[in-house]
């Protein structure tokens, strides 16, 4: 025993003495695990932080994509792969990550702040696109064309749910390929085309493309090779989200996101996709942290499918790019194996042709002006500019759709459906009316439904929701006025504009002879795809025949007048057969007048819907 000791001993002597010798003191303490990790760190990274908050580490030398210092794919798996392979094997402990994550954490901060983009950036004159590969590839596209880079200008960062992008490729007409893997019209394929090309240009709004069609039309998988085209994922078809936060976390991490089969959007849903539209910001509780937050920025490029487009709010239904997709007869169904060989085959062409058609809208777009700019405006200026480089007329096919969707919506809202026929009922001077006379002159169902509003305070709420779409269907509101005398309520004032006087562009109507025919201003402008709707249909003029007992009365007071009173002389709903209105006015006010003698109605007590006075009609009665 005593002889091992002395050999042990002896073996720790002589080791000291070699340390001694090469400069090194034998009872000095090496660094620790969280130092050397830290050391690396440094040594292979530049930290950063973004604007929103968030540490994040590019390898310098590397490719330009942004790892963040916490997850799985992040910046501390790394480290820890590093410090294995630099110490025969040896694994870093869970303490010496953190404190060496704390330490880089602060290193990240002292840094000029820098936001890392997702799939798609601005780089001065140029769009680049991250392909999304390991190496950094991307696509740069301008004003003269197009080009493969093998590594970004711009930091992109990247998240679990992307997958790469294919190289493009120029192999015949990419459109054309794609044409033939979607079953909608001609129109509808331009439409997309262009929305396509706007989906890579990052720093505008996107209205949501909306795939609608029966069952049975391919509106699933048309939405996942659609968007697959731009930010390919693992999930290109998700469910709608149960709660804000979950939303948040994908929206934050997807360039572009299709929901798939939405028949109900929440309230708090329709909001959140609006706001993702335009740029939303969400604030949440930062990790491991009691008091700090972080924020969640994104713009985002959204789908969907539906088979109602009713079911959704005005607000987003004007943010709606819908494509109608028709029923596939049986005999051309394609089974989905043979469709993914076709589409991943087509993918590259596809892109390369995309960029080619964006290339040249960049090149026109400084020198497009739009006379009338509807909601989404920078949209529409990109699809003017694609009018412009391929002669189609995506622009007004937009309009078109988005006053379908707005119509769609409208239909689906009986207050707004009551509203609709109070102002055609009306004629060309409208109404103008207190929220409270509104509410009462409205022809209401016998059974009220849930979102009719039930007092004039809620009845003015919608009112002002419900602004904007009624505008789209022709239908004007002007709530600036209020009353002269008494409790100064608020005014609104209801009328239909000039250019949807006429049958709205698309709609059945009735034969007619040709000195009866008109043209609405803009029809082969502006194109409807719509066959019917209570909400566009044409208004009838003042002192047409044909109104019916029941029809909605007309308050249309001139501005600067008494306000005229509407009072129902019969029990019931408003508008119900019987119910009788009381026309009060100073003369100033163009009146509805007699259809067979000319005489002003407003002179007599008439039953709603009448057009005669009582010389023509001896069950009307002479105001005393």
């Amino acid at each position: 025993m005593s002889a091992q000791h002395d050999g042990t001993a002896s073996t720790t002597e002589l080791a000291r003495e070699l340390l001694q010798d090469q400069g090194v003191d034998p009872d000095k303490k090496g660094p620790s695990q969280a130092s050397q990790l830290a050391a690396l760190a440094r040594e292979r990274y530049e930290l950063f932080m973004s604007d929103d908050g968030r540490p994040y580490g590019v390898t310098i030398g590397g490719p330009n994509i942004a790892l963040p210092l916490r997850g799985k794919a992040g910046l501390r798996s790394q480290l820890a792969r590093i410090f294995a392979d630099t110490n025969n094997g040896t694994v870093p402990s869970q303490s010496a990550l953190a404190d060496a994550m704390t330490v880089l954490e602060g290193v990240a901060s002292m840094a000029d702040p820098r936001t890392p983009q997702l799939r798609v950036a601005r780089h001065e004159e140029q769009i680049i696109i991250d392909l999304g590969t390991t190496d950094g590839r991307c696509v740069a596209v301008n004003a003269a064309g197009w080009q493969r880079l093998p590594a970004s200008p711009v930091t992109f960062r990247r998240s679990g749910a992307m997958k790469p992008l294919p190289e493009p490729v120029r192999d015949g007409d990419g459109l054309a390929q794609l044409r033939g893997l979607l079953n909608t019209t001609d129109d509808g394929f331009q439409l997309l085309a262009a929305w396509l090309v706007a989906a890579f240009i990052p720093d505008l709004p996107h209205p949501i493309l909306a795939f609608r069609g029966e069952q049975g039309t391919g509106k699933s998988k048309g939405a996942a090779m659609v968007i697959g085209i731009v930010d390919p994922s693992g999930a290109p078809k998700r469910t709608a989200p149960r709660d804000l936060k979950s939303w948040a976390v994908q929206a934050f991490n997807s360039w572009a996101i299709c929901l798939d089969n939405v028949s109900v959007v929440p309230d708090w849903l329709s909001d959140a996709l609006c706001r993702a539209v335009t740029g939303d910001g969400i604030v949440d509780r930062a990790l491991y942290t009691d008091d700090d937050v972080v924020v969640l920025e994104f713009r985002r490029v959204l789908a969907m499918t539906t088979i109602d487009a009713g079911a959704l709010a005005g607000d987003l239904a004007e943010r709606l790019l819908t494509i109608e997709l028709q029923l596939i007869p049986d005999h051309k169904r394609r089974e989905e194996a043979e469709l993914d060989r076709a589409y991943a085959d087509a993918h590259p062409a596809i892109l390369a042709s995309l960029f080619d058609l964006l290339a040249q809208v960049l090149k026109v777009l400084p020198d497009i002006e739009l006379t009338e700019r509807p909601r989404m405006a920078d949209f529409a200026r990109v699809l003017a500019a694609v009018d412009h480089v391929t002669g189609w007329k995506t622009l007004d096919s937009y309009r078109a759709t988005a006053a379908d969707a707005v119509a769609d919506v409208l239909d689906g809202e009986p207050f707004a459906q009551a509203v609709v026929d109070l102002v055609h009922a009306a004629g060309s001077n409208g109404v103008t009316v207190t929220a409270a006379q509104l509410l009462e002159a409205v022809a209401a169902p016998e059974k009220l439904p849930k979102k009719w509003p039930k007092d004039p305070t809620r009845a003015a709420g919608q009112i002002k929701r419900l602004a904007p779409a009624l505008r789209t269907v022709g239908i004007n509101v002007d709530d600036s006025q209020r009353q002269p005398n008494g409790n100064r309520s608020r005014l609104y004032r209801l009328t239909t504009t000039e250019r949807h006087c006429n049958p709205a562009p698309g709609a059945p109507a009735a034969p007619e002879t040709p000195s009866d025919q008109q043209e609405s201003t803009g029809a082969d402008s502006h194109p409807s795809t719509r066959t019917s709707t209570r909400s566009t249909r044409a208004p009838a003029p003042s002192g047409a025949a044909g109104a019916t007992p029941g029809a909605a009365p007309s308050v249309a007071p001139a501005t600067g007048t008494d306000l005229e009173q509407a009072k129902h002389h019969s029990p019931g709903a408003a508008g119900a057969a019987g119910a009788e209105i009381q026309h009060l006015s100073n003369g100033t006010t163009p009146l509805q007048r007699c259809t067979e003698c000319d005489t002003p109605l407003a002179d007599f007590l008439t039953t709603l819907g009448d057009t005669t006075h009582p010389g023509c009609d001896p069950t009307l009665t002479p105001r005393n």
